[in-house]
């Protein structure tokens, strides 16, 4: 675009043509200053300012450091809820910045990111969180692509994903054995505060979140269902109801006698507790406040005693609670997850159980539609892909229905 200066008077005015209105054209002309010098450049700028539709940076010019922070800013506080937001801005302050920070964002090439990939799996980082790593890069350079128009071409596409052995990309596909599973029950029974989460995780496949953000109106003991709707999420050490993970882990899952009978126990436990502590018995509310990166009011969990309820909040009827009431959280679960592994000696998280419970089902013949709608998955990809690894019984029923089947074309 080209623009043009000329003296009126005793000032110098620039002129530009900016887009058609309605088909007609349209010429700025603004005063640039006392002297051709200041007027050209007035106009050098203006350009610039237009060609930028109003940015405070110039696109060509811009830090890898400060792109990630305008991505921050513009995608992710408006798109992103509050648990991946928090993630995001670890790594971008933890891992994008120091190593990737100082180059302009036009000059980051494959190499440079390679070499940044292969560096971080140099540093013994567990294979999931490089992968998380990399693929919010991949994503954050893919904004910088479209619909910003700062770089042309995405130079994560062509990075190569460092591989990792067999066993390290299978630490998380733990299926707990059923002895296993009675040691951790023995460890924490009924009427510890991490019996119910441990149930519900092992014969229900529920996400940790999940769990903890059940209610009892979300639970129907006599037609035998849990409902999924919401999820527990932590935002600057602040704990929030949001929403499901995706669309299809709103769902409502059928469960068996065990986890029936172990709720009713639970509940009634539950009701004993309220009565010994009187008024100084817990309870969960939410009320809402802004959110600064939604129209919607965030849904904040705040707790009082029973002498202290808050006029307008809304009462949670939380299921996995402490014996005073107080929800149990993904932190506060943290100390049975490192029981289980340190003193009972058995590869824990709470993800294994959801694990089990889906190898169980699959072991055993259930249908892979079913597991999907069941577990909560958008796609039935990621079921086959996580769930759907060999096993010895999976082996030991193939060579059985093989063999079943062989003899019967043989008679």
């Amino acid at each position: 675009m080209e623009g043009h200066v000329r003296k009126r008077g005793s000032k110098w005015y620039f002129s530009y043509e900016a887009s058609n209105v309605d088909g007609k054209r349209k010429r700025i002309e603004r005063v640039g200053g006392r002297t051709k010098k200041e007027a050209e450049a007035a106009l050098r700028n203006a350009l610039l300012e237009y060609e930028n539709a109003g940015m405070h940076f110039q696109p060509a010019e811009i830090s890898v450091a400060d792109y990630l922070d305008y991505w921050y800013k513009n995608h992710v506080l408006i798109n992103c809820k509050p648990y991946t937001q928090g993630s995001y801005e670890v790594m971008i302050r933890r891992h994008f910045k120091p190593a990737l920070g100082i180059y302009k964002l036009k000059a980051l090439t494959p190499s440079i990111l390679q070499e940044f990939a292969n560096e971080k799996y140099r540093s013994n980082i567990a294979k999931s969180t490089l992968y998380n790593i990399l693929g919010a890069l991949s994503g954050a350079l893919k904004y910088a692509v479209h619909p910003c128009g700062f770089i042309k071409d995405n130079p994560m596409q062509y990075v190569k994903r460092p591989k990792y052995d067999h066993d390290e990309g299978q630490q998380s596909h733990v299926v707990i054995s059923t002895q296993d599973f009675q040691n951790i029950i023995e460890r924490f029974p009924l009427g510890s505060s991490y019996f119910i989460p441990i149930m519900i995780g092992y014969y229900a496949g529920c996400r940790i979140g999940e769990v903890m953000s059940l209610t009892w109106d979300d639970v129907d003991l006599d037609k035998g269902t849990i409902s999924i709707s919401k999820n527990l999420i932590k935002h600057q050490s602040k704990w929030y109801i949001g929403t499901t993970k995706t669309k299809a882990s709103t769902r409502t899952i059928k469960i068996g006698s065990s986890l029936r009978d172990a709720l009713r126990q639970h509940r009634k436990l539950q009701l004993e507790h309220r009565l010994e502590y009187g008024p100084h018995y817990l309870d969960q509310y939410i009320i809402p406040e802004p959110d600064p990166s939604s129209r919607k009011p965030r849904k904040r969990i705040h707790l009082f005693s029973a002498s202290e309820t808050p006029k307008g909040a809304e009462l949670l009827k939380i299921v996995c609670t402490q014996e005073s009431g107080k929800m149990v959280t993904q932190d506060i679960f943290k100390y049975a997850a490192k029981v289980i592994h340190h003193s009972l000696e058995i590869k824990f998280t709470f993800h294994s159980l959801r694990h089990t419970h889906a190898t169980m089902l699959i072991e055993n013949g259930a249908n892979i539609k079913g597991v999907q709608a069941r577990l909560g998955h958008a796609n039935i990809q990621t079921t086959l892909n996580a769930y759907t690894h060999a096993t010895e019984t999976m082996a030991s029923q193939s060579v059985e229905i093989f063999e079943s089947a062989a003899k019967q074309n043989l008679s």
